[in-house]
């Protein structure tokens, strides 16, 4: 029986760093726009975890929006009102990752079935891919908004397989973030990891992905076979 790969959205299909260009307009800087969108993906993931823990659900867009703030001021960069309006905008507009198509094309002519798996909403993250020229490789767009839980939570992965209607060996996560991976392993599904730069760390919590790549388009040849 053919997998059903189940691809993580941000960071993974979707390039979080597309954000720079615009950065380096509002701030002059190209070394601290660089900077500013890293620090801000990282809170936004730490403010996913913190509302999962808290159990104080809220729209993925509104940890976004929350770590913008925050790191504008940690950094100190002096963004008005109307800037972050826009730079949230600019988020909803990524770029895919020039390796995403060629390789969901590849995966499709195997009749592997893909689909979207992401924190965003399901309206969010439809308009994301449909914008980046992704949606339709895909074959459904799942969110964790239909469980009001963020991953890694267990809920999440197990609402997947029922969405999908798929046994746990049958499924496959694939993301660029080890938390996920490491989460989708541990509710038992199959995992990739796309280690989409050479000296990015996995956690070291004693366990492995199942396949680790360096972009999709190996994935896709390897799951070809």
């Amino acid at each position: 029986m053919q997998p059903v790969l189940a691809f993580d959205v941000y960071g993974t299909l979707i390039d979080t760093q597309g954000v720079t260009v615009e950065l380096e307009r509002r701030l002059s800087d190209a070394a601290k726009a660089g900077d500013f969108a890293k620090r801000w993906r990282e809170k936004q993931l730490e403010y996913s975890f913190r509302h999962g823990l808290m159990g104080a659900y809220v729209p993925f867009s509104e940890c976004i929006r929350e770590a913008l703030v925050f790191t504008d001021r940690a950094m100190q960069t002096g963004l008005s009102d109307n800037d972050h309006d826009h730079l949230m905008a600019v988020y909803a507009e990524l770029p895919a990752f020039p390796d995403v198509v060629p390789a969901l094309d590849q995966l499709r002519d195997a009749g592997i079935r893909c689909v979207a798996f992401s924190n965003g909403t399901q309206e969010a993250v439809i308009k994301l891919l449909a914008r980046a020229g992704v949606e339709n490789h895909m074959d459904a767009v799942v969110s964790v908004d239909d469980v009001k839980r963020f991953k890694p939570d267990p809920a999440v992965y197990a609402y997947l397989r029922e969405r999908l209607e798929a046994r746990p060996e049958h499924t496959w996560l694939i993301s660029s973030n080890p938390f996920d991976v490491i989460g989708a392993t541990h509710a038992g599904l199959h995992s990739a990891w796309v280690r989409r730069h050479p000296d990015a760390p996995f956690d070291p919590w004693g366990g492995e992905p199942d396949m680790t790549v360096p972009d999709l388009e190996m994935l896709a040849e390897r799951m070809s076979r």
